[in-house]
């Protein structure tokens, strides 16, 4: 039995996120490093003469307080009682997880898209992209829903499993404040080009492997899912560069692969228009089902990372429960 232990964090964290997501109404940690963020930077461009140093100082001092603060409340925890440190660590660790709110905030896109209501799709699709939406028509939608699926099954799930792996829930969460950062302050225009300059490297820095991984167990996915495993890696081979993410690419490629679309492509931010190379053949057209595929992809490849997590935990962490 105690062999088991360490992976129960993991387990009944993903469990939990499978069962009730993220609840809206309580506390969210991600919600509090946000806050933290956004006081920091405040700080920073009051205080600080050289934003690209801000940037630095900004980052470190978020994920070195996410850290102590996590490892601090667990670590109590873990003292008081061993049931107790795993209860807090399992929904530590559901909260970091966000594969139910991934889903349930793209079927809203899907399921407006299907009745014909446009306009509450953009609405939608809006409350999940960094892009603007206005100039978006109906297949538009359609495909950055499917995409952000796509991008986010890497940094919204597996990514966080990976790092629970090696590091516990404390490791996870220090991932979810670099990646939060990088949501908010890692954009490449005037405002933002010197203050996130750190925090989008960081994040690309630490996506590096897991969003690899994630890629080579999306197309694993495949088989069980009666999708083309095949063409999958071959659009992944070809177009996972495709990105100025050196990661972003990576999972979507698998799934235009997979589901044998024409993914990316030109997109708007603040008003000023990206030039973006498309990922994937537009073998066919989009349709709102799309995105339920893209999902079933998503948790298919999340649990092939979590069997791989419990198993890397069982081994690393085997007689720290006892």
């Amino acid at each position: 039995m105690k062999l088991f232990l360490p992976a129960v964090p993991l387990l009944a964290g993903f469990l939990l996120d499978c069962i009730i997501g993220d609840p809206y109404r309580l506390p969210h940690p991600v919600r509090l490093i946000g806050r933290l963020i956004a006081k920091l930077e405040q700080f920073v461009r009051s205080r600080m003469n050289n934003l690209r140093r801000g940037g630095v100082f900004l980052a470190l001092t978020v994920v070195l307080a996410t850290g102590a603060v996590s490892f601090f409340l667990l670590f109590l925890c873990y003292r008081l009682h061993i049931v107790l440190g795993l209860t807090a660590e399992s929904i530590l660790t559901c909260y970091l997880i966000a594969a139910k709110n991934l889903r349930d905030e793209s079927m809203k896109v899907c399921k407006a898209a299907e009745s014909g209501d446009t306009e509450r799709a953009r609405k939608a699709v809006s409350m999940i992209v960094g892009r603007d939406t206005a100039v978006l028509d109906r297949d538009g939608i359609l495909r950055a829903a499917v995409e952000t699926v796509a991008e986010n099954t890497s940094d919204g799930v597996t990514a966080p499993i990976f790092y629970c792996a090696f590091g516990g829930a404390v490791l996870s969460a220090m991932y979810k404040a670099v990646n939060t950062m990088d949501s908010m302050i890692g954009y490449q225009n005037a405002h933002y080009a010197d203050l996130g300059r750190f925090a989008a490297r960081f994040d690309d820095a630490v996506n590096f492997i897991p969003a690899r991984l994630t890629a080579i167990l999306m197309i694993a996915a495949c088989v069980p899912l009666r999708m083309d495993a095949a063409h999958a890696f071959r659009i992944w081979k070809r177009d996972r560069r495709k990105h100025a993410s050196p990661n972003s690419a990576q999972t979507e490629s698998v799934c235009a692969g997979a589901l044998h679309l024409q993914l990316a492509g030109d997109a708007w931010y603040f008003g000023e228009l990206h030039k973006k190379p498309f990922i994937g053949d537009p073998d066919r057209a989009i349709e709102p089902d799309d995105i339920r595929r893209a999902n079933r992809l998503m948790y298919a490849a999340s649990v092939g990372m979590l069997l791989l997590g419990c198993a890397v935990r069982m081994l690393l962490f085997r007689g720290c429960y006892s």
